[in-house]
């Protein structure tokens, strides 16, 4: 008899389950992905480099910025000790002359009486000259006008017959330097009514 189709022998089908692996694929596989591993470390050993790079420069600048600070806040500090030294060596200059005026005054011997008043008022004249040079000025309210308590100081308050609140009489003159009261003018105020 004569083999039917049925019983032939037919060869052995393979499965996935049954299938080897490619050991040359295997290989490759890892070799890749050792070949991607080392990519990223020589990557990362390039972004840490750069990363250093760029610390020492921002250190460098920093400490530049500090001492060019430092250095700024000294010069400062300098200037401003000068300026305090110095500030009133213009004032004392022209104060100079006020005091050769008064000790020419008082050098004669027989001055009279006008002498020594035409001398007083030359003085006078001199010093308040020199006072208005260095923004030293006068606070010295007429009658009448409103009290202002950062340019007055009021004495005491007396009847009169001008409006409540306002300057009677001058008793000593203020003075200002540079829009600073230096010392208020002594005032009388009059009494609200």
């Amino acid at each position: 008899m004569s083999p039917t189709p049925e019983n032939a022998a037919t060869p052995p089908v393979q499965t996935p389950e049954t299938t080897t692996s490619d050991p040359v694929s295997e290989a490759e596989a890892l070799a890749a992905q050792a070949a991607t591993t080392a990519d990223a470390q020589a990557a990362l050993v390039n972004e840490l480099a750069t990363l250093k790079a760029q610390n020492a420069d921002l250190a460098d600048q920093f400490l530049r910025a500090k001492a060019e600070a430092e250095n700024a806040r000294r010069r400062a500090e300098d200037e401003i000790s000068k300026a305090r030294k110095f500030a009133v060596e213009s004032f004392a200059e022209s104060l100079l002359a006020v005091a050769d005026s008064l000790e020419a005054g008082l050098a004669i011997q027989e001055a009279t009486r006008e002498q020594l008043r035409e001398g007083s008022e030359a003085t006078l004249k001199q010093l308040k000259s020199a006072l208005e040079r260095h923004k030293v000025l006068e606070i010295a309210p007429a009658a009448a006008t409103r009290f202002d308590p950062h340019q007055h100081q009021a004495i005491s308050m007396v009847p009169a017959a001008q409006e409540p609140n306002t300057v009677v009489a001058v008793l000593q003159k203020g003075y200002l330097i540079a829009d600073r009261v230096l010392r208020p003018a002594l005032v009388t105020v009059a009494a609200p009514k």
